[in-house]
């Protein structure tokens, strides 16, 4: 079993390493310090098995996964917090460890991979599912999105939502403007409104969220429609379901 170690904890990954080198079929092939190095490496070298550190300061372990996608290999995260197990199997893990991680718990996770990667391909499958489910999900109130991940060929753009300006639906893409540049990613409007701050962004018209802090002002256009006017000039479409959505937010 080719195993990669990602956690943003030097200790902890020497102790993993150490480990994982005493026990019979497995190899540590490389380690990761952070969610960027995570997915150069797994995709470079097609490990058998993650073990994920959920909370890293540049990439989260989910957003890992949801980088890699289909690539993704087995996975066992690893979490200094107990509440995160629920989630963890929500994608289909392997196993969570939660630090600091014990020999006899780390040895049990490791023989759950084994047995998974020697079930049946229709059964054990290549990558934990679930993961684009979850992600999806709607957020709380109180802990609304923070930023988006977007991959353009190679290259991965991290979004603060407070950047973005508005957000426009293009057939199974979503465009995000921000500063003057557009980002293409495959989602919903309505999966993306059920995740951010509902004070901040409203959506004015079927294909358009507004950040609201970027109005400058608001036209009449057509009977029951407006014309909403952005600071750096753009004018998007307003219905009139959207303006008594604003007029929630903005009164």
């Amino acid at each position: 079993m080719r195993v990669l170690i990602v956690d943003d904890e030097p200790l902890a990954r020497a102790f993993l390493a150490e480990q994982l080198g005493a026990m019979a079929g497995v190899e540590v092939i490389g380690e990761a310090a952070n969610g960027f190095e995570a997915v150069k490496l797994a995709e470079g070298l097609a490990p058998d098995l993650l073990l994920l550190d959920v909370q890293m300061p540049r990439l989260s372990g989910l957003e890992v996964l949801e980088l890699l996608g289909e690539r993704a290999p087995q996975v066992v995260f690893v979490t200094a917090h107990d509440e995160f197990a629920v989630r963890a199997f929500e994608v289909h893990a392997v196993d969570y460890l939660l630090k600091p991680v014990e020999q006899a718990r780390l040895a049990q996770a490791i023989e759950r991979a084994a047995a998974r990667l020697m079930a049946p391909r229709d059964r054990a499958g290549s990558a934990p599912t679930g993961i684009a489910s979850l992600l999806a999900a709607p957020r709380s109130p109180d802990h609304p999105l923070q930023r988006v991940l977007i991959r353009e060929a190679e290259h991965v753009h991290v979004l603060p939502v407070h950047r973005i300006d508005f957000i426009e639906a293009q057939d199974d893409y979503l465009s995000f403007a921000a500063g003057g540049r557009r980002h293409r990613k495959q989602q919903t409007l309505s999966q993306i409104e059920s995740q951010l701050d509902r004070t901040r962004f409203v959506r004015i018209h079927r294909s358009f969220i507004l950040n609201v802090e970027r109005i400058v002002r608001i036209d009449p256009y057509a009977k029951d429609s407006w014309q909403v006017q952005l600071a750096d000039g753009t004018r998007l479409p307003m219905s009139r379901t959207g303006y008594q959505r604003l007029k929630e937010v903005l009164d």
